[in-house]
């Protein structure tokens, strides 16, 4: 039995040992790992139809259609997985039975259904307890199980847990259900920190500087996020441990701006002005100047570390307009990366280490670019939709996160690596900005 405490109440995850063992035998079958960011991939049908209920009639709230709605959202939130509608189902094991040994696995076959999901809630005192299955259905093979036990405020959490297993198994990659989502968002004409799940659910304010706050960062732990503000007047570097509800600030003469963390460590990188040029300087958590990175005539702005820590990607205007190069952290080696356009700004790392999102601003729209660290393959992922800008990648490296102006107020949208599948993450009063998915989740 494994324990999760979380504040005053619990979430039990109970693995039977039926599951354990029908799990390690699903791993020890040959398996190939699919590849989300193929273009080409061919979507996933997965059938999931009605939970069983065992939930008292007396709640007005189904949590059965709740639980399954959720896993419902949460597969198809990866781009990679389609859910087969249910008018097209032959019978529902919610009314005959859940297991193998009860299922006709050609009922599915039939309808094109590769996956089988099912699920079961019990009520237990004032928890829920959900049961879910994965099966091939063509392998007609019990893949996974899990039970998990917590209170019904936390549904989401247990059923995207199990799709975190789901992702795991098809992909080699947890995906993303278990980070958050960092943005900023107009109130009352300031620009102000918010926090949400993944896929933009429940929205926090974080900030209340009652100014303007930009680009947002996440430390890896997920335990700090730094930004930039101009609460004082000047544009100054703050980092808010969200744990202890604790803000410091960095504040050197000049500008200091667009911080982004050194992976694994508490130290991060920012564009400072105050030696009269704007150069990128490795930082303390506590503002103590480590070293400088950059040293150039040009401006440098935006720096982005490789996902080990290796290099960092910036933007500077040392060739004449500003475009994006990478630096070698131990050999000192600068390479231009961007040769294409006149402007490009705020390179992205992706997870994999393999490519860098960034946006090349046009004379009618700004865009979002996809391209290979090394220089090559070039991909051109929105296409003249109002201006899109801020991408940032989930860590899979199978989405990115990005604002449009594509139906006019500025909006957070999400795409597949390949640039499909775009669609709006959530709509608050006013504009959304310069989004950015944690590597865990964040403990606010």
């Amino acid at each position: 039995m494994i324990i999760f405490f979380k504040k005053k109440y619990y979430i039990i995850i109970i693995i039977n040992l039926f599951i354990l063992l029908s799990f390690s035998n699903a791993f020890c079958k040959d398996y190939t790992y699919i590849n989300i960011n193929n273009p080409f991939i061919k979507k996933i049908p997965v059938a999931i139809p009605d939970f069983k209920n065992r939930t008292s009639k007396e709640y007005k709230i189904d949590y059965g259609e709740k639980a399954r709605q959720i896993l419902v959202n949460g597969l198809s939130f990866t781009g990679y997985i389609k859910t087969i509608n249910k008018g097209a189902y032959i019978y529902m094991p919610s009314k005959t039975g859940i297991t193998k040994q009860e299922i006709n696995f050609k009922n599915w076959t039939i309808i094109g259904a590769e996956f089988l999901i099912t699920g079961v809630i019990t009520e237990i005192k004032d928890n829920i307890k959900i049961e879910l299955r994965l099966f091939d259905t063509f392998k007609e093979n019990f893949i996974l199980g899990k039970i998990y036990t917590g209170a019904k405020s936390d549904i989401r959490i247990m059923v995207h847990r199990f799709c975190s297993e789901i992702s795991y198994y098809l992909t080699g990659e947890k995906g993303i259900f278990n980070s958050k989502l960092v943005f900023i968002s107009t109130v009352k004409k300031n620009k102000e920190i918010f926090i949400s799940d993944f896929d933009g659910y429940n929205p926090k304010q974080i900030t209340h500087h009652k100014s303007i706050t930009l680009s947002p960062s996440w430390s890896s732990d997920g335990q700090f996020v730094a930004y930039t503000s101009y609460v004082k007047g000047n544009p100054d570097i703050y980092i808010q441990n969200l744990k202890k509800q604790k803000i410091s600030r960095i504040g050197f003469k000049g500008v200091n701006i667009t911080p982004d963390w050194v992976p694994n460590k508490l130290v991060l990188a920012a564009c400072l002005s105050y030696s009269g040029d704007h150069e990128i300087y490795l930082l303390t958590i506590k503002g103590k100047i480590i070293k400088r990175i950059t040293n150039n005539w040009g401006i440098d702005i935006s720096p982005e570390f490789s996902p080990d820590g290796k290099k960092i990607a910036f933007v500077s205007k040392r060739s004449g307009t500003p475009q994006i190069y990478i630096k070698d952290l131990d050999t000192n080696q600068v390479k231009r990366i961007t040769f294409n356009g006149n402007y490009n700004t705020s390179p992205a790392w992706s997870l994999d280490g393999n490519r860098l999102a960034y946006i090349g601003v046009g004379k009618a729209h700004n865009n979002i670019y996809v391209i290979g660290t090394d220089g090559s393959q070039c991909i051109q992922l929105t296409n003249n939709a109002g201006n899109n800008e801020d991408p940032a990648w989930s860590s899979d490296s199978n989405l990115i996160t990005f604002t449009s102006t594509r139906e006019g107020v500025s909006r957070i949208y999400v795409m597949t690596a390949s640039g499909d599948e775009q669609r709006c993450l959530l709509k608050l009063e006013g504009s959304q900005t310069d989004p950015e998915w944690s590597l865990v989740n964040a403990n606010n």
